[in-house]
């Protein structure tokens, strides 16, 4: 499995492309801005999905460069792709829609992708539906875990004591899975656990 990492937009969100090597198709988790930059990227491979790891407009703002793919993300979000209030985006100025999810994801959902074999975990707490996917022995957190930090939850939706049970979950995870979060570098499951004694 391959994984190529875009900063994208002004707050530097991460924009995952995943794939097989020498596949055609990929899957593009959070494309966050910067169209171009992500269609570049895929270097001719089809975009099978788009992977939504929570509803917030950085983590959205170049979907709609993508309508026409499946737009998978946890139904507790749909919200946010519509009301720039919930995503945020008023805030930052952004208040450009969003197109709409096309699959809904549930705590537990296996999907076949790309090649990729994807589990979904819903993860609220920064976001009512946030989710992370795991893939291989890889897991991408959106904003739910970062390297030695977590996200915010004074955002619409934001529940402090949901995203601390999240985190105590992905903590007692048996495997070291490397972590690729929103934003900043990437971690791994037992380097976090070591970190907050948990």
């Amino acid at each position: 499995m391959k994984i190529d990492t875009l900063e994208l937009g002004p707050i530097q969100t991460n924009c995952y492309i995943v794939y097989n090597e020498g596949a055609g198709e990929a899957v593009i988790i959070d494309p966050a801005a910067e169209p171009e930059k992500i269609k570049k990227a895929l270097d001719g491979k089809k975009a099978a999905a788009v992977l939504l790891t929570h509803g917030h407009f950085d983590h959205t703002g170049a979907l709609s460069a993508f309508e026409g793919t499946p737009i998978y993300m946890h139904p507790s979000d749909d919200v946010m792709l519509l009301d720039p209030v919930w995503s945020v985006g008023d805030m930052a100025g952004d208040t450009a829609p969003r197109p709409a999810a096309t699959d809904f994801i549930q705590e537990g959902a296996k999907l076949h992708l790309a090649g990729l074999d994807i589990k979904v975990l819903h993860t609220p707490g920064h976001t009512l539906g946030s989710v992370c996917y795991q893939i291989g022995d890889v897991l991408f957190t959106g904003d739910t875990m970062f390297r030695a930090s977590y996200g915010r939850t004074d955002f619409p939706g934001g529940n402090e004591g949901e995203l601390f049970r999240s985190l105590r979950r992905l903590l007692k995870l048996e495997k070291n899975y490397i972590v690729c979060p929103g934003h900043g570098e990437p971690t791994s499951i037992f380097q976090e656990r070591e970190l907050y004694g948990r």
